[in-house]
């Protein structure tokens, strides 16, 4: 961080509002953490009463294994960001209401492949709409569209760094 007088210093101890939010004002992560929080309970809403509603990951998830048949839990794990355990959770949760089946692998019988469903390419097809509707609806009052593309650029390239190559 900058310190005062450093050419780019901005002063972030009270914003418009008078509302201080210590070190924390020109901070990237609290920010995105407090984003994530109103962008989380907005979707949840959307969700209410889908088998992805309320918890991190389900909704990546879901979309990855329509997207990529065949794709497997580790694969999943690092593109989301979770430990294997919690992916694991959300796929025996996908299974017990028929949303995803499993299968052994043909090249390894110690790993499984993923498929959706009928039931789950039709959750997966509602869950896209409902993303794409809420990101206009929430953004859209607040980015316009030149801001948008770029905070999604900007984030897009810290995402590909973080993780690993893709194999998908």
């Amino acid at each position: 961080m900058l310190a005062p007088g450093q050419k780019g210093y901005v002063d972030t101890t009270a914003d418009d509002r008078g509302l201080d939010l210590d070190v924390l004002g020109g901070t990237l992560s609290f920010f995105i953490r407090s984003l994530d929080i109103a962008v989380s309970r907005d979707l949840d809403e959307r969700l209410k009463g889908l088998e992805v509603a309320r918890g991190k990951g389900k909704i990546t998830t879901l979309l990855l294994i329509d997207s990529h048949p065949g794709i497997r839990p580790s694969e999943i794990a690092e593109r989301i960001m979770k430990d294997r355990a919690h992916v694991t959770r959300i796929i025996d949760s996908f299974i017990a209401h028929d949303i995803v089946s499993r299968r052994t692998a043909d090249q390894d019988n110690r790993a499984y492949e993923l498929c959706v469903t009928e039931h789950g390419a039709a959750l997966a097809k509602q869950v896209r709409e409902i993303v794409i509707a809420q990101e206009e609806a929430f953004f859209g009052p607040l980015l316009g569209k030149k801001d948008h593309d770029a905070l999604v650029e900007t984030l897009q390239k810290i995402y590909l760094k973080l993780v690993p190559k893709a194999g998908i």
